[in-house]
C-alpha cells in the first residue's frame, strides 16, 4: 500500500512538471514565432520606403497609426503623415533604414508587441521604437518613433546647434499651452 501511495505521488510529481515544462515550452515557442512575424512586418516596412512602395508602407500601419521623426515637430498622425510622405514616394525616392539591430518583447496576452531597434540610414545610425498590435488578425504598426543616435561625448556640440531652434519652438509651444488655458 505504501509502495502504491509512493509511486503514485511519484507519477503525479512527473505528471505536473511535465505539463509545466510542456507549458514553458509552448508559450517560449509562440513568443518566438510572435517575434519572427514582427521581424518580417518591421523589415518589410522599412524595405518598402526603401524601395518607395507607399501603398505597401501604408498597410503595414493601423489607420490610426503615429510616426514621430526626428524634428521636435514630426508627430505625424497616419492620414497627415501620409500626406506628408506621398511626394517622396512619388519621385521614387522615399528613406531607408535598415536595422541591424532589435529586440523584441511581447504582451502576455499576446495582442500587443513593442521593439526597439538600431538602424543603418541616410543620417547614420538612428534609433526606432515602436509598437504593434493585431488588427484583423494581421500584426501592425501603431506607433514609430525614429531618433538621431547621438555619442555622448558629442552632446553638447549638438545642444549649442540646435539650442535656437528649440528655444523658438519652446516658446511657441509655450504659447499655445498658455492660451489654452
Amino acid at each position: 500500500m505504501i509502495k502504491n501511495s509512493f509511486l503514485l505521488s511519484m507519477l503525479s510529481v512527473f505528471i505536473f512538471f511535465s505539463c509545466s515544462a510542456k507549458k514553458v515550452t509552448t508559450v517560449a515557442a509562440s513568443n518566438n514565432a510572435i517575434k519572427n512575424t514582427i521581424n518580417q512586418v518591421v523589415d518589410n516596412w522599412h524595405k518598402a520606403a526603401a524601395e518607395a512602395n507607399y501603398d505597401a508602407y501604408f498597410s503595414l500601419m493601423t489607420k490610426d497609426g503615429v510616426f514621430i521623426g526626428t524634428d521636435a515637430t514630426e508627430n505625424w498622425q497616419n492620414e497627415a503623415f501620409k500626406t506628408f510622405s506621398k511626394p517622396y514616394f512619388d519621385k521614387g525616392k522615399a528613406w531607408s533604414f535598415t536595422s541591424f539591430e532589435r529586440n523584441i518583447y511581447v504582451s502576455e496576452d499576446k495582442n500587443i508587441v513593442w521593439f526597439d531597434e538600431l538602424l543603418d540610414t541616410q543620417m547614420k545610425i538612428c534609433r526606432g521604437s515602436g509598437i504593434l498590435k493585431k488588427e484583423d488578425n494581421e500584426w501592425k504598426i501603431a506607433h514609430y518613433v525614429l531618433s538621431i543616435a547621438i555619442p555622448n561625448d558629442q552632446v553638447k556640440r549638438v545642444v549649442a546647434l540646435k539650442r535656437s531652434n528649440d528655444s523658438l519652438l519652446i516658446t511657441k509651444k509655450s504659447v499655445k499651452v498658455i492660451k489654452k488655458n
